[in-house]
């Protein structure tokens, strides 16, 4: 009778309770009344509840934790310079190169955005796990949800391969700090001034005024000419019958009244321009080359006002700057060319060339040949 008693007491839990994972409120209200229905009231009116309560506190403060992380990680993104490597060019470059306002700005641009997205995604997935155990603990089979999201979690996986890809690009792009609005950009496909920059793609802006979107992932290089300090490169052919020393002495010396220009030295100019040399010897003339190290994005300025003034000064001091010549040979009738050797030192050139090799042999059309 007793094993009766115990059996059927075993049931009435199982019964009231479930067979596993059984709810302590439960087993001890089976206990001290013995009925099922009491006990499995108690379970859902207290037990459940507060299981799920103590499942959402704990994913809020999950939530705060990993909130209050993310703020830290990017808020030391927004203080500490884009990387060592940078900061160090920093420190050896032009005391101008990138104002710490402009540097503030963009750090802290490209915090929040980073910040912003990386608490989505954590927030997304903290309360996805919990959505889940609260299902679970109000009943809810997850063993074909879960079958079910895998499978479609593995056909979006393949249908969005690209978002994920220019995602990902996009995360570490903002990460490394490739690039920022503002900065004109190389990117292979297009060339401009980055108007917007986001996750997915980036927006920029050529030089006529065509906006183009690329997307992240598919961004294989890029260029940034407006990180730090730019160079503007100056090369300028003059005659070959022209002083070469005296001309790259002008260029020195239009180099150093623009540096000492308040409008030009100031702003524009990180350092005073230095004139290279000769760069090239060319078809119609010799190259020299100037150069000089300017604020971000400023070399183009730079380079035509550098221009300007070179010219003006040639012009003034009767220095021609080549244009496309050919040098032409004429023959005369004997078929020699022109020269202007005397006719005494012609003779003796033939002689020696027939002393080696030969008289020249006469022509002879006679039906025989």
């Amino acid at each position: 009778m007793l094993a009766l008693a115990q059996t059927s007491a075993s049931t009435g839990l199982a019964d009231a309770c479930g067979q596993t994972n059984r709810g302590f409120v439960c087993e001890r209200v089976f206990d001290w009344t013995g009925n099922a229905g009491l006990a499995t009231a108690a379970d859902w009116l207290l037990d459940r509840p507060i299981r799920i309560a103590l499942v959402l506190v704990a994913a809020w403060i999950v939530t705060r934790i990993v909130k209050r992380a993310i703020s830290r990680f990017t808020t030391r993104i927004a203080a500490a310079p884009s990387s060592s490597r940078l900061q160090k060019l920093r420190e050896k470059g032009p005391v101008r190169a990138l104002s710490d306002e402009v540097e503030r700005s963009r750090s802290e641009s490209r915090a929040e955005t980073l910040g912003s997205v990386l608490r989505s995604v954590a927030v997304a997935l903290i309360w996805t796990f919990a959505a889940l155990i609260v299902l679970g603990e109000i009943g809810v089979n997850l063993g074909p949800l879960i079958a079910g999201a895998g499978i479609g979690g593995i056909a979006l996986g393949f249908g969005s391969q690209a978002i994920v890809k220019d995602f990902l690009s996009g995360l570490f792009m903002l990460i490394e700090d490739h690039y920022g609005v503002g900065d004109y950009v190389d990117l292979g496909y297009a060339s401009g001034t980055v108007e917007e920059m986001s996750l997915r793609s980036t927006t920029i802006r050529d030089i006529r005024g065509t906006v183009w979107h690329v997307p992240n992932g598919e961004i294989s290089r890029v260029g940034n000419y407006s990180q730090l300090w730019s160079k503007a490169l100056v090369d300028i052919e003059v005659a070959y019958g022209t002083d070469a020393r005296l001309a790259m002495g002008i260029m020195q010396q239009v180099a150093n009244d623009l540096w000492n220009d308040p409008e030009w030295g100031g702003d524009e100019l990180s350092e005073a321009p230095t004139v290279f040399g000769i760069q090239s010897l060319g078809a119609s003339g010799v190259g020299l080359r100037l150069a000089v190290k300017t604020e971000p994005s400023m070399q183009w300025a730079v380079e035509r006002e550098i221009r300007l003034r070179i010219k003006e000064a040639f012009d003034a001091a009767g220095i021609e700057i080549p244009f496309p010549q050919q040098t032409t040979w004429l023959r005369d009738d004997s078929g020699f060319s022109a020269t202007t050797l005397s006719e005494a030192e012609q003779d003796a050139f033939r002689a020696l060339y027939e002393e080696q090799h030969g008289p020249k042999p006469e022509d002879d059309f006679s039906e025989e040949r």
